[in-house]
């Protein structure tokens, strides 16, 4: 089908274009509103700026095909194949992208607030910047894909997989990530205020210059993270693994650490109550090795705030 025919079928009022095939078609700028491509090739198509609210793209091929600064809220892309497909700045509020395939594409500064990507394949997909709010990721692979600075408050990360995924400077205060995977990722300068993640495993992840106030880390693993310039203030930590753990030029006051597991951990120049200093005392007197360890890091105790 040309783009005349569509364009000449669309405007006579018909909606339904099921199985047609699109590839290469240039669509740019093009209103069309609630139109149905279910299972249809748009491989490689150019939907650059085109009005496609509510439209039903279900099941269809979008390889390789440029939807930047499309507006695509409402539309049903649930099982459609967008891999590598570019939806830079993509406007996709409320949109169905269950089970979709993106994995590679770009979704830099997308809005895909309140959308539903349960089970999505965005592994290795670039979503630097996108908002993220609301949106249904359960089940969702994110594994190396980029979400730095992207907003995530509200998101549903149940089941996700986030191997080496990154989260530099991203928005997660107050997401519940309880018992997720997420050793070695990059979190460092994001915000974590009020965030749950009992039981997560952290292990050797970057948490530098975190913003984690009120934070959640009960029984979380967290042996050998960068937590440099962390702040943590009242952050919750009992009975965590903190083991060789790096905290210099953290701020810790009004953490709870009780039954954490702090061998080998780096408190240089951190920020600490005077509670958390008697119960860090108390450790060293019960581990003469901890007493060494804490004269050398020179550790700095201060008042609460």
């Amino acid at each position: 089908m040309t783009i005349h025919e569509l364009l000449e079928a669309y405007d006579r009022g018909e909606r339904s274009f099921t199985g047609s095939n699109l590839q290469g078609i240039d669509l740019s700028g093009k209103t069309l509103v609630g139109i149905h491509c279910l299972g249809s090739n748009l491989m490689g198509a150019n939907l650059s700026r085109c009005f496609l609210l509510r439209a039903s793209l279900q099941d269809s091929f979008l390889n390789w095909a440029n939807l930047s600064y499309s507006k695509l809220s409402e539309a049903n892309l649930a099982e459609a194949d967008l891999t590598k497909a570019n939806l830079t700045g993509a406007f996709a509020i409320k949109a169905d992208l269950n089970h979709a395939k993106l994995s590679g594409a770009k979704l830099v500064d997308a809005n895909l607030r309140n959308s539903n990507l349960r089970r999505a394949n965005l592994c290795g997909a670039n979503l630097r910047g996108a908002n993220l709010r609301g949106a249904d990721l359960r089940g969702a692979n994110l594994s190396w894909a980029c979400l730095e600075g992207s907003r995530l408050s509200g998101a549903k990360l149940e089941g996700a997989f986030l191997h080496q995924v990154n989260l530099k400077g991203a928005y997660l205060n107050g997401l519940d990530l309880s018992g997720i995977d997420l050793s070695g990722v990059e979190m460092g300068e994001s915000r974590l205020s009020g965030i749950q993640l009992q039981g997560a495993n952290l292990k050797a992840s970057s948490l530098s210059a975190i913003k984690g106030r009120h934070s959640k880390f009960t029984g979380a693993d967290l042996q050998g993270a960068d937590l440099t310039y962390a702040l943590l203030k009242d952050a919750d930590l009992k009975w965590s693994n903190l083991r060789q753990a790096d905290f210099s030029h953290a701020d810790l006051r009004g953490a709870n650490l009780l039954g954490a597991k702090i061998e080998g951990a780096i408190f240089t120049e951190a920020l600490v109550s005077q509670s958390l200093d008697r119960y860090l005392n108390l450790l060293s007197e019960d581990e003469p090795h901890w007493e060494r360890k804490l004269n050398h890091q020179q550790m700095q105790a201060l008042p609460s705030a």
